[in-house]
């Protein structure tokens, strides 16, 4: 059963692409017989965790970990291979689009391009009202401009300009738009798919501000994509670390970058410079990331593990708790 206190529970989520193209790209000669062969991208592996209403959940890794995959499939923006998502104790991961409606309202999402996730050929007014008259049939055209009003000026972009187009803004303030539009319809669970990746520094540090600030004003929880830790550090309550589709590393934030477990997560942390530090630190990992189309036998991380035995490359380590609410798929531990 789902957990009573979680917002959102996701159990042994599965995730693949099929890449094999059209029939005749799937057939092929070899040793002289005609084999069909598929082509399968195993983006996301039989993840697990909940997500407590009023936090922050980050998930970090590298490019191609699958973080985003894992946001869309939980948003039903992709469908699910296998496992099972739900929300405040409600299973929705095989409800149809009907069905679905009334949670797309509560889950809404902050997408990391907000020049190519806003509609160029909409004004401001008319991108944000478009979710509210979507959800709402029978709401007045006063109440939602009155709304448009009121999250624009929550975000700091000034009402005044909702007439004008999204290239008529600076990528900062595009991205404000695009959290506008997520809070127009009140949600509860937002997923921020790696919001400030593409702005400059400052703005960073304007965009998450804004993040926390509407996080305390409306109680909204949090799943947050992205790969800078130290970002991850300074809004996180907890963190999920993903390596080739799968959780290898779950805990708080501070004990994560205190103690971190897996081997994987000490080599990403190692990775973060220090001011002032003299002599680096970064643990090297060997060989490259292996691709998501042929996954190595037994622990993913094995062939780039410093500690790896056999046991590591002949089975598949569980998510197991190792210290109070941490969790690492290791067997070293």
């Amino acid at each position: 059963m789902p957990n009573a206190n979680g917002l959102l529970d996701i159990r042994n989520l599965v995730k693949h692409f099929d890449i094999s193209g059209g029939l005749l790209d799937q057939f092929r000669f070899e040793n002289g017989k005609l084999v069909r062969r598929r082509t399968t991208v195993k983006a996301v592996n039989n993840v697990t965790f909940n997500v407590k209403p009023g936090e922050t959940f980050s998930v970090v890794g590298e490019s191609g970990c699958g973080k985003s995959t894992l946001a869309r499939t939980i948003l039903r923006l992709y469908p699910p291979n296998a496992g099972e998502i739900y929300y405040r104790g409600k299973r929705i991961d095989k409800l149809t689009q009907e069905k679905m409606l009334p949670y797309r309202a509560k889950m809404q999402m902050i997408f990391q391009d907000p020049y190519a996730s806003l509609n160029p050929r909409m004004t401001v007014q008319k991108t944000l009202e478009e979710p509210v008259y979507f959800h709402n049939k029978s709401i007045s055209s006063t109440e939602v401009k009155e709304r448009v009003a009121t999250v624009m000026e929550l975000v700091g972009v000034d009402p005044k300009w909702a007439g004008r187009y999204p290239h008529e803004f600076s990528g900062g303030q595009r991205q404000r738009i695009s959290i506008a539009r997520a809070l127009t319809v009140d949600p509860e669970f937002i997923v921020a798919d790696e919001p400030v990746s593409a702005l400059d520094v400052s703005i960073q540090a304007q965009i998450l501000n804004l993040l926390m600030d509407a996080q305390q004003k409306r109680g909204l929880t949090y799943m947050f994509i992205t790969h800078d830790l130290g970002v991850v550090k300074h809004i996180s309550t907890r963190v999920a670390v993903m390596y080739l589709g799968m959780v290898c590393e779950l805990a708080p934030a501070a004990e994560l970058f205190q103690t971190p477990m897996h081997p994987y997560t000490q080599a990403l942390l190692s990775a973060i410079p220090v001011i002032g530090e003299l002599k680096p630190k970064h643990i090297q990992l060997r060989g490259e990331v292996p691709t998501p189309i042929n996954l190595p036998s037994g622990c993913v991380f094995h062939g780039r593990c410093l500690y790896a035995k056999e046991e590591c490359r002949e089975h598949v380590p569980p998510l197991r708790e190792v210290n109070t609410d941490h969790f690492a798929a290791c067997f070293l531990l």
